[in-house]
């Protein structure tokens, strides 16, 4: 058990110090502290693809921006540099995206959600996210087979509405995106 000296004590990590981690490992640096993320399992990364594709379906079509996934570093401040599993940034605001990673907030997040990271997306990253403007967030949960979908209100979310696996998802951020969910979250086997 920690102490609280030790607690005062511990190290804030800072993007310089993110930059030296190995190159092989996947981290993510959240309020100071350098979190290594586990690889994801087959399940996630088959909705991940899935979300993916149809996500970027839709933006080529409509010419709205550009989507992207993780691994890609999207960097918020010296102390917040996050990997969203998939997002988007809009035709609008292509400037912040630099040559080795995104440079502030994407329009758009989606974390698809796992054993491993839970709570950081429920808690820190939705916090992070809304601090720095973020203006739709959607939480993917495979176990349960939903989408909660939340939208930016000043400088928090408000849940916009929760999806089931058999409903269509909408998105309030991009008009007219749809997705069957029953399909997003069908068996890959």
């Amino acid at each position: 058990m920690r102490t609280l000296l030790e607690d005062k004590e511990k190290k804030v990590y800072t993007y310089k110090d993110y930059l030296t981690t190995p190159g092989d490992k996947r981290y993510e640096l959240i309020e100071g502290e350098l979190i290594m993320n586990p690889s994801p399992v087959t399940y996630h990364q088959w909705i991940s693809r899935k979300i993916g594709f149809e996500l970027e379906k839709f933006v080529e079509k409509k010419k709205l921006g550009y989507v992207f996934n993780a691994p890609l570093d999207v960097y918020f401040d010296d102390t917040n540099l996050l990997q969203p599993d998939i997002f988007f940034i809009a035709i609008n605001r292509l400037g912040i995206i630099a040559e080795k990673n995104i440079q502030g907030a994407p329009d758009l997040t989606i974390e698809i959600l796992s054993e491993a990271t839970a709570y950081k997306d429920f808690v820190k990253k939705k916090k992070i996210y809304a601090k720095y403007g973020v203006k739709e967030y959607w939480i993917v949960d495979p176990v349960e087979r939903t989408i909660d979908l939340y939208t930016l209100k000043e400088t928090a979310f408000v849940p916009a509405k929760s999806f089931t696996k058999n409903e269509i998802f909408e998105s309030v951020l991009l008009h007219g995106f749809t997705m069957n969910l029953e399909n997003i979250f069908a068996s890959w086997k």
